[in-house]
């Protein structure tokens, strides 16, 4: 009890200092990493912060300490004191931490992106007042492995930050779209099962510029990062080494010429959406958003992608049949082998270990 008493006045020392000082209504709590990570942290607040802005509304990010229930239960709290009326959590992290606020905090709305409320036992419990949104992550990354291909790449790899469920679907639609586009094109590529990795961070690291630049030195012209701001250490790598890269979550082509393209989520506007429906009276609590093609919420973005050969004609004709549902992108590996058996894609050398 000491320990934890401890740990939460030391959490609200460190808010105290950084300024955390009046009446915010909206706040976001920052999963792994901050809101400058060029990725999913970033994607959502910069969504918040734009809404904010146009109607007048007070707003603020939390930070926890560290990556833990305890830390994000107790940000939540202090956002609430705060003065928060809604809260929006990015990433699945927050599953456990949600459901313990919904219930503390009856009054409060909760926007949870990537996850569902649960007691540890995965056993989802959406309250009332509480919003889950997912994305359809293997379905942009099937349109970055498929784009890729089709571009005239032949050796990828991918790095994912953590096997976390977003990550793991992000890889699995990359290989699937990659196989894909090969088989349309009658063509091999190459995708070693060493050449699939997690990195077991979403910050940069010299380590993973280390190991990107290893890749990309063995043979690997372009590497899917799925991995928050540790993307930013593939960059450093595919510069030095005159590499492509794709990003993720956001448009990152503005960060680096070696961004290919990016696999978007529209983190941004599904914010936006849940607080034009709290501001409206209206908050979907209870409710879980699956956003898929079909509704745009994932997709490439194409005017500031650096293609020469994938044209917008070709995007348009493949979107589409992912979109009406022709193509039905795999989810897990298990899914991936069916995917590839009933599209006769052929054997990959990917294992089931290395992807979940």
């Amino acid at each position: 009890m000491k320990k934890l008493s401890f740990f939460a006045l030391a959490l609200l020392f460190v808010f105290t200092l950084s300024g955390c000082r009046g009446t915010y209504e909206i706040a976001m709590i920052t999963d792994a990493g901050d809101i400058d990570d060029e990725s999913f942290n970033q994607g959502t607040w910069e969504g918040i912060k734009e809404y904010a802005e146009a109607n007048d509304k007070s707003y603020r990010y939390y930070r926890p300490s560290e990556i833990s229930d305890d830390a994000y239960i107790e940000a939540i709290n202090l956002a609430v004191r705060g003065g928060a009326e809604i809260i929006i959590t990015p990433g699945f992290l927050f599953e456990q931490a949600i459901y313990v606020a919904q219930d503390e905090h009856p009054d409060v709305k909760f926007v949870l992106i990537d996850g569902e409320p649960h007691a540890g036992d995965w056993v989802p419990s959406v309250g009332d007042n509480t919003l889950s949104i997912y994305f359809a992550e293997e379905e942009s990354g099937f349109l970055a492995g498929y784009a890729a291909v089709k571009e005239g790449f032949e050796d990828l790899g991918y790095m994912g930050g953590m096997p976390v469920p977003a990550v793991v679907r992000f890889g699995v639609g990359f290989i699937a779209g990659a196989y894909y586009a090969a088989n349309e094109m009658e063509k091999e590529i190459n995708f070693p099962n060493d050449r699939y990795a997690y990195l077991d961070s979403f910050d940069p690291d010299p380590d993973h510029v280390s190991q990107a630049s290893g890749w990309y030195q063995g043979g690997t012209d372009i590497i899917f990062a799925a991995a928050g701001g540790a993307g930013l250490s593939v960059m450093e790598a595919a510069e030095a080494q005159d590499a492509w890269m794709i990003g993720v979550d956001v448009d990152q082509s503005h960060h680096s010429d070696t961004v290919l393209t990016s696999a978007m989520k529209a983190l941004a506007v599904a914010a936006q959406d849940a607080l034009d429906l709290f501001y409206a009276d209206d908050f979907p609590g209870g409710v879980t958003w699956n956003l898929t093609a079909t509704e745009d919420g994932v997709g490439l973005p194409l005017e500031n992608s650096r293609f020469e050969t994938f044209t917008e004609s070709d995007y348009d004709n493949i979107f589409a049949l992912i979109a009406d549902g022709d193509i039905v992108v795999p989810k897990s590996y298990t899914d991936l082998i069916a995917f590839l058996d009933e599209h006769d894609l052929g054997e990959i050398d990917i294992e089931a270990e290395t992807v979940n």
